[in-house]
């Protein structure tokens, strides 16, 4: 099947929403904040606690490091395939009609700008020294202005227009809707290390402030921009509405493309470096570039059987985000203050934010896995 007629499906499944989608990120807004606060309260607990899994460890044991560990880690591998299929959608939508003769077989479509980023991508996980990347990477927030800019300009000045309409409400789109909103505030995992490394830890409530406030805003303005723009038409990246012909798409799309490119290894990197601690002996070289390679071969693999952005992303956003970001703060926070508290309003409180987290993470779950796999079938 075609990228587009890909795309068409992902949209045409569970459009856009525009009405309710302001209170439900506000509520995902404070409710992560809340969340993660909880989590540098765990920590306060402990002057030893410097990570995540440090938090897992100290609330369950060893199994607690081991499940938080497993579901950082595979969120970490599926926003790498997310990269890949990122770069294989806007590649192919500036070169519509590459292929490559590979064997006697043709490859074309997305599948080869897949793999051909890939290519490019596979040396930098080879560096130890990732330094270089994380500044270039850190320019994400500049990309992410120029690309809320790009499309505002488009929308405005382009003979597209902010005229589009819809539906008030659909309720078979909210599950894959609310795992979305989840994915976009899904930070937790690294707060705790943020927080260790601040100069004066006090500020990091104003931190949360600063990053839940930004994110919004830039979130919240692409989605109202997107939806005015291409209504039920919208597909799963902005950038593969955008007229093609335009150059602010250019600058789009190629904004787009520079982020994975600088973040991958930075991605990959922590999966490599677990699993080299815990295989590698005598620091062999040789073992640890096989374990490199065979990361992002794994990842080009599912980005070619899965390459629909939109729900995978609804899958990490339903099943590992809200764990994460939800469920694993709350279960923490009263494991470790359980004999410093009785059944009070507090408790009571969180209980309410478990019972909704469950529901997410099952019924986001449940919706995107489905549509995984009724699409895998039809590709």
């Amino acid at each position: 099947m075609e990228l587009p007629n890909i795309e068409k499906l992902e949209s045409q499944n569970h459009p856009p929403q525009k009405n309710g989608a302001s209170f439900i990120t506000t509520c995902f807004n404070g409710l992560n904040a809340l969340t993660a606060l909880l989590l540098k309260k765990c920590m306060d607990s402990n002057s030893l606690i410097k990570t995540y899994p440090d938090i897992g460890e100290h609330a369950f044991g060893k199994k607690g490091r081991a499940l938080i560990s497993i579901f950082m880690y595979l969120e970490l591998f599926l926003l790498a395939v997310e990269f890949l299929i990122l770069e294989g959608d806007n590649l192919h939508k500036l070169f519509p009609y590459t292929n490559v003769r590979v064997w006697g077989k043709t490859i074309g479509g997305k599948p080869i700008f897949i793999i051909l980023t890939a290519l490019v991508m596979l040396p930098t996980t080879w560096l130890r020294d990732l330094s270089l990347l994380a500044y270039v990477s850190a320019g994400g927030i500049l990309a992410s202005l120029i690309l809320v800019a790009t499309v505002f300009w488009i929308g405005a000045f382009e003979n597209v227009g902010f005229h589009e309409k819809g539906a008030l409400w659909r309720y078979n789109g909210m599950p894959t809707a609310v795992s979305l909103y989840t994915f976009c505030y899904c930070g937790h995992a690294v707060f705790p290390t943020i927080c260790t490394s601040m100069k004066d830890k006090t500020q990091f409530p104003k931190v949360l402030l600063v990053c839940f406030v930004f994110s919004s805003v830039s979130y919240g303005s692409m989605a109202i921009m997107g939806y005015l723009m291409y209504g039920e038409n919208l597909m799963s990246q902005v950038t593969l509405n955008l007229p093609l012909q335009s150059i602010a798409t250019k600058i789009a799309i190629y904004t787009t493309l520079i982020n994975p490119i600088t973040k991958y290894a930075i991605i990959i990197s922590p999966i490599a470096t677990a699993l080299e601690e815990k295989f590698v002996q005598n620091n062999s070289y040789g073992l640890s570039l096989l374990i490199r390679t065979s990361l992002v071969v794994c990842s080009v693999v599912i980005a070619l059987i899965m390459p629909f952005f939109g729900y995978v992303m609804a899958f990490i956003g339903a099943f590992l985000s809200v764990s994460a970001s939800i469920l694993f703060p709350c279960l923490c926070y009263v494991k470790i203050n359980k004999a410093s508290r009785g059944l009070g309003l507090e408790l009571m409180f969180i209980l309410v934010i478990l019972i909704f987290g469950i529901f997410i993470a099952v019924t986001g779950t449940f919706v995107s896995v489905r549509d995984i796999v009724q699409h895998v079938g039809i590709k």
